[in-house]
């Protein structure tokens, strides 16, 4: 297991006493999207549910100055911009960006 995934683990394990076990990177996806929206918990329809994961996509890859936050529209949904194409990924790589991304805010946070 290379590191990133070993971080992505200890992430999972920390999230664990909160979350339950189980929880996986579509799940934490969910949580980012839901805490960079910043109104809470509540029930989201299926069109918001893919939008609260596109916010935490886009907010994980501003960090690698993939996108850039714009500001909030009048409902307070955040808004970003693509700054750079992203590169041609495999599933795989894909998979393994968005878990080191998540790692990476995990740490940024504590």
């Amino acid at each position: 297991m290379d590191n990133v995934e070993v971080r992505f683990e200890l992430t999972l394990k920390s999230l664990e006493p909160e979350f339950g076990a189980g929880i996986d990177l579509q799940a934490i996806l969910f949580l980012i999207g839901v805490q960079e929206l910043g109104k809470g918990a509540k029930n989201f329809n299926k069109r918001e549910k893919l939008e609260v994961l596109h916010i935490a996509v886009c907010r994980l890859l501003s960090e690698y100055s993939y996108y850039e936050f714009e500001g909030y529209d009048q409902d307070g949904w955040p808004h970003y911009k693509r700054t750079e194409k992203l590169p041609f990924l495999n599933p795989s790589e894909q998979e393994l960006l968005m878990k080191e991304a998540v790692v990476n805010y995990f740490e940024k946070l504590n």
